[in-house]
């Protein structure tokens, strides 16, 4: 890890959060990720021997602590009190990202948004039965096809088919949905001009979009940049 070689307490901050990828540890791991599996899979990009390496690094600065699994494969990893306030950190980032930053092209990776709206789902909506979904993803090349199956509150995403009867087909517009669940469209405007079309039960496809918590930051509402140019 590089040094500023400052006692300022943001130099100091900054050498453990500005490092690539640390963010995204913290944030994977405030939302529950506590295995190494699970962390990597909410961070797509990272490898794993890059995640090992952070996560020791953490765990040295007393941000992580991890402990044996009880069956023996593998460790549990969770934040410390100084991770907690770590993530208040990634929350203030996330509040400014949110607020001034658009969402370009790049960032519309329909996994990492299908992937976090997993994390925040109205589990107390979820049907009590099993359910799977297809998720056909166009508006990028080539077209990505994701299965999410919700059974008793737990949820997975597959990358391949799972073996499972599909309940419901979603065929979905990265952007459009992406948009929606970062809070920037509504159900009806994300829907509009069929960018995001369900088939299956009518019950299933009207229930769908109320599991959907959004973003932690949905709430926060853009600031265009036309609309700083003009306030400076």
């Amino acid at each position: 890890m590089r040094s500023y070689g400052q006692y300022c307490p943001i130099a100091r901050g900054a050498e453990i959060f500005a490092e690539r990828w640390t963010p995204l540890i913290i944030r994977n791991l405030s939302l529950g990720c506590g295995s190494f599996g699970e962390i990597l899979e909410g961070a797509p990009g990272l490898s794993r021997t890059l995640l090992s390496q952070r996560l020791k690094q953490l765990e040295r600065l007393g941000v992580v602590e991890s402990a044996a699994k009880p069956d023996g494969r593998g460790r549990h990893y969770e934040l410390t009190p100084a991770g907690h306030d770590l993530f208040k950190v990634c929350v203030s980032l996330g509040e400014w990202g949110a607020r001034w930053l658009e969402i370009a092209p790049e960032h519309l990776d329909p996994f990492v948004a299908l992937w976090s709206m997993c994390n925040m789902l109205r589990r107390d909506r979820l049907p009590d039965r099993r359910v799977v979904i297809r998720f056909d993803f166009t508006g990028r090349r080539p077209q990505e096809r994701f299965w999410l199956l919700i059974e008793h509150g737990d949820t997975e995403i597959c990358k391949t088919y799972p073996g499972l009867d599909e309940d419901l087909y979603i065929t979905a517009d990265a952007e459009a949905f992406i948009k929606w669940h970062a809070g920037q469209q509504t159900w009806s405007e994300a829907t509009r001009d069929r960018r995001i079309q369900l088939h299956g039960p009518s019950w299933l496809a009207k229930a769908f979009p109320t599991w959907n918590a959004r973003s932690a930051f949905a709430h926060i509402k853009p600031v265009s940049r036309n609309a700083a140019s003009s306030a400076a």
